[in-house]
């Protein structure tokens, strides 16, 4: 486990991930692909092999001492994530695949339980597909309506537009809390407190929140956070739903089977308290101590000294990459209104040929519409090439990535 601490020291984090340390293509990994996944810390591989080699069985109603720790282990998990989260209990976090999961599982109860011909769903250009493709199914089988707030030209939200879209037949506001294709801090508060003016719920997307600041949901003021644990460092194929008790309980469960019911009859059924009620069949128990290990190793890290080394990261990059001729970056210039993702075009190279050619030098980006195709049209590019930081990156690092592009720029000059 890491040592809290005011400064992150690059050498000393770097060797809690044992991915980093190994060559591609004959060059060390330069790894700058974060908010698609992020590498495991060791104290999350540590974790979950010790439940597969020590614990390891089915959680909750068998008796014997294996299934005794495993449920154990499993439930501690969830009190780690609650707390990482802000929760009031426990038994508002529910366990999911990830955010994707935990956003349908709101759309497929809360909402065609509330939602209404003629009601309103609100989204923003920045949004994932998994916080939009979810509502627009929703809206085509209760009538609901969608309406999407704009950015302005650095792609930061345009709050006034909010404002005008924001009324009497909003229902429910579904915001990003960090935009993965642009890293643009979206001022969830402060949408929060719009959005409740008018009496409407707000879900927020934290996959790419979470990895990178203290998230606390009654701060917040959200009704419902999604999260990832495969951003922050856990295992793929875990997330988790936080959503205040009372909606919880008012929503139907999802899907049936073992674990989410109370009793059985031939035609009917009674359900399992929260938040068991909408984890239907075998959990992913492993999938959730490592999760908590990864939620305990990034408060381990510090907060403010994550900030500021991300910060540093923001600064250095852009504009480092800014001296990059024939390359645009798209994303809000002031560094506190962003975090260390840099997503770009580079004149005269398609973003596929830009990966390519780093990935030769061993710098791993990521290239495409990044499951943001709205924002790409509004962008007026079909694609970009994204680098994603994370508390193991360095500025030599962003270096070398300035120096691939410069490269990349000179083969098809």
């Amino acid at each position: 486990m890491a040592v809290v601490q005011n400064v992150l020291e690059p050498a000393t984090v770097r060797a809690h991930f044992p991915a980093l340390d190994q060559r591609v293509h004959g060059h060390p990994l330069i790894y700058l692909d974060s908010a698609a996944t992020a590498q495991r810390p060791n104290a999350v591989l540590d974790a979950v092999r010790d439940f597969y080699e020590r614990d390891n069985a089915n959680v909750h109603r068998g008796l014997y001492e294996l299934s005794r720790r495993a449920t154990e282990s499993f439930e501690a998990a969830r009190e780690v994530v609650a707390r990482f989260v802000g929760a009031a209990e426990p038994a508002e976090l529910v366990w999911t695949r990830g955010t994707t999961e935990a956003i349908n599982l709101v759309a497929l109860t809360w909402g065609w339980a509330n939602l209404r011909e003629g009601d309103e769903i609100v989204v923003t250009m920045l949004e994932h597909h998994s916080n939009l493709v979810p509502w627009q199914l929703v809206a085509q089988r209760t009538g609901a309506k969608l309406r999407r707030v704009d950015i302005d030209d650095e792609g930061r939200l345009r709050l006034d537009q909010l404002d005008e879209l924001l009324g009497e037949r909003t229902r429910l506001v579904a915001v990003g809390h960090v935009s993965n294709a642009l890293g643009t801090i979206n001022p969830v508060r402060e949408i929060v407190e719009r959005a409740k003016a008018v009496g409407a719920k707000v879900l927020v997307d934290g996959a790419q929140g979470a990895p990178h600041h203290k998230v606390d949901v009654q701060a917040l003021g959200c009704d419902f956070y999604a999260l990832s644990g495969h951003k922050m460092g856990a295992p793929m194929g875990i997330g988790a739903l936080w959503a205040r008790r009372e909606l919880l309980e008012e929503m139907p469960p999802w899907q049936g089977g073992g674990e989410m019911i109370e009793t059985v009859e031939l035609e009917h059924s009674t359900w399992a308290a929260v938040p068991h009620k909408f984890e239907a069949g075998t959990p992913n128990v492993a999938g959730a101590v490592g999760m908590a290990a990864a939620a305990e190793y990034i408060e381990s890290l510090g907060y403010d000294a994550i900030a500021a080394h991300e910060r540093a990261l923001v600064r250095y990059g852009l504009e480092r990459l800014s001296a990059v001729e024939g390359l645009r970056l798209f994303g809000p210039e002031d560094p506190e209104e962003r975090t260390a993702v840099f997503s770009f075009a580079l004149e005269g190279v398609h973003p596929h040929d830009v990966a390519t050619i780093l990935d030769a030098e061993g710098i791993a980006v990521r290239a495409g519409h990044h499951c943001t195709q709205p924002l790409m049209r509004r962008l007026g590019v079909p694609a970009t090439t994204r680098a994603s930081c994370w508390v193991y990156n360095t500025t030599d690092e962003l270096d070398r990535l300035a120096e691939g592009l410069e490269a990349a720029r000179r083969i098809f000059a």
